[in-house]
């Protein structure tokens, strides 16, 4: 296996990780929960520079990779919904989204056929990566008493529950949105793809 297919399988292992520390009622592993998320993260950086200079290209790799960042930005949302910052109707749509188009482009890459790439598809990447790690850092520090004792107005504003419905929304609407366009635009190519399974599945 590559490096950066070795690094991407880190962020899969790392995943469930994150979530148990993020649901203990210790502060110090509340706090390691942050740092492994952000480790995890910096994996799929650092993947994408090491493929880059050695040349480094799998098909395993361009389908493992996406679906390592889907499965972790997911249970980061999932874990939002156990602690109460985050609406459970939302995270199913987040993460429906999400692991449909990722599956889609992976097997369309398969089938040597290419997604074309949605016109947000930045954007949504953007605002959900903005408001994962708010939303995570500030509740880390709310429940940090050596931390958040210092600035408990402000975190408690920061935490707000009427603000951070408005920011879950706002990913819900961008992440929606931008599968909608994607499964729009790409309709002609899914047909084609669901075409070919069924004649490859036909007994004959």
């Amino acid at each position: 296996m590559t490096i950066p297919n070795q690094l991407t399988s880190l962020r899969i292992i790392l995943t469930p990780v994150f979530l148990y520390l993020l649901f203990q009622d210790s502060p110090t592993y509340k706090q390691i929960a942050l740092a492994v998320f952000l480790i995890a993260a910096l994996t799929d950086w650092y993947d994408g520079v090491v493929a880059r200079k050695y040349g480094y290209h799998s098909e395993l790799g361009r389908f493992l990779d996406p679906l390592a960042d889907k499965i972790l930005t997911s249970a980061a949302f999932i874990g939002f919904v156990v602690i109460g910052l985050a609406q459970l109707w939302m995270v199913i749509l987040i993460v429906i989204r999400d692991i449909v188009i990722t599956v889609l482009r992976g097997y369309s890459e398969f089938k040597g056929k290419a997604f074309y790439p949605s016109k947000g598809a930045k954007i949504k990447t953007t605002v959900q990566m903005v408001v994962l790690y708010y939303l995570l850092v500030v509740y880390v520090i709310q429940n940090s008493p050596s931390i958040y004792s210092l600035i408990p107005t402000t975190i408690d504003a920061m935490l707000n529950p009427v603000l951070v419905y408005i920011l879950m929304l706002t990913v819900t609407f961008f992440t929606v949105w931008t599968g909608v366009v994607y499964l729009v635009d790409n309709r002609k190519m899914i047909a084609e793809l669901y075409a070919g399974n069924r004649k490859t599945t036909r007994p004959g």
